[in-house]
């Protein structure tokens, strides 16, 4: 009697850790040669999220998550077994950075749960598949990018309608492995998101072409060269610059080209002394400030602190690039079962 090889679920749980991402500016808010945005960004190695799902016998949400973030996850999963079937899941979360400021993290959680949900129900879904049934990913594509990617990433904005059209990805370079940041948060501030994000948008003069070209001049004739050639100068003036304009189109409705006025002043204080790359990643509040290397890193953290010495809202740390996306690991494959026919 011949043996027939019968395949039994191979996973039972999986692990996701999703790394969190900067986003450096956009290209044409206005879409004045039609598409609207158009992204750059980078991702790190820090403030990641990390989930662990298992299938269940009833739906559980566990770990560091609040009760907004579990009431988003309990959606998502919803969102999921409407497209793909009642897969029941219990989900631990195992790290998630604070939201809405400005690192991506409602995007990496749903990504981490979709993509956990899509494999322990065996459906091949693709990551932008996800971000599309999940709500993610309307403006830009960094975020979604940098899950399958990593690196330092320029997306081409969404085309026509932004709930059906993923930004494509126009180029990749992996950021250069002695470079560093440093992040500046204001623990006191939350990004505009939500209605408000709307809103401010909506609020907005036209954004002028002129800009528009000066944005893309910038990025494709000397920020992507720069990181491409690991020529670090012009890549950090032409991210300041990036950032300046960006930021003074967005004053009216964040308060100034920076979200927070005290982060503004650590970083200029930073920027003063040494040559780097400044900035606000998103909404805000959290701000970096790019430098050539480990050894310059350390001296931009000390005088980050002491710019900061009488603000106990401030947060000061230094992270690297990140050149790879999420990482994802199977717990309790079955082995192949055998029967006979």
């Amino acid at each position: 009697m011949p043996l027939q090889l019968r395949r039994l679920p191979p996973r039972t749980a999986v692990t996701i850790d999703a790394p969190a991402r900067l986003h450096l500016g956009f290209l044409d808010p206005n879409a004045s040669l039609g598409r609207a945005f158009g992204s750059l960004g980078l991702v790190i190695d820090a403030h990641s999220t990390r989930i662990e799902a298992r299938i269940a016998e009833r739906e559980q949400i566990n770990g560091a998550a609040n009760d907004a973030e579990r009431e988003r996850i309990a959606l998502c999963v919803a969102r999921l077994q409407a497209a793909y079937g009642p897969t029941t899941l219990a989900i631990d979360v195992l790290h998630a950075p604070r939201a809405h400021t400005g690192l991506g993290s409602g995007t990496q959680l749903a990504l981490a749960i979709g993509t956990a949900f899509a494999r322990l129900a065996g459906e091949p879904a693709s990551s932008a598949e996800i971000a599309s049934l999940l709500g993610r990913g309307a403006r830009s594509g960094i975020g979604i990018l940098g899950f399958d990617h990593g690196g330092l990433l320029l997306d081409g904005g969404p085309a026509g309608d932004l709930r059906r059209s993923m930004p494509p990805l126009l180029a990749r370079q992996p950021f250069p492995e002695p470079w560093r940041v440093l992040l500046v948060s204001d623990n006191s501030r939350e990004g505009l998101h939500g209605g408000e994000e709307r809103r401010a948008l909506a609020s907005l003069a036209p954004f002028p072409q002129r800009l528009a070209a000066h944005l893309c001049h910038l990025v494709l004739m000397q920020i992507l060269p720069g990181a491409a050639e690991h020529n670090f100068v012009p890549f950090a003036h032409g991210l300041t610059e990036m950032q300046q304009t960006i930021g003074e189109y967005f004053a009216s409705a964040q308060g100034g080209v920076f979200a927070s006025p005290d982060v503004e002043r650590v970083l200029r204080a930073v920027a003063a002394e040494r040559t780097a790359g400044i900035g606000q990643t998103s909404w805000g509040p959290t701000g970096f400030a790019i430098v050539a290397s480990a050894r310059e890193a350390d001296s931009a953290l000390a005088t980050a602190r002491a710019a900061a010495r009488a603000m106990p809202h401030i947060e000061c740390s230094i992270v690297a690039g990140r050149n790879s996306g999420a990482e994802i690991r199977d717990a309790h494959a079955h082995a192949p079962h055998i029967d006979a026919a």
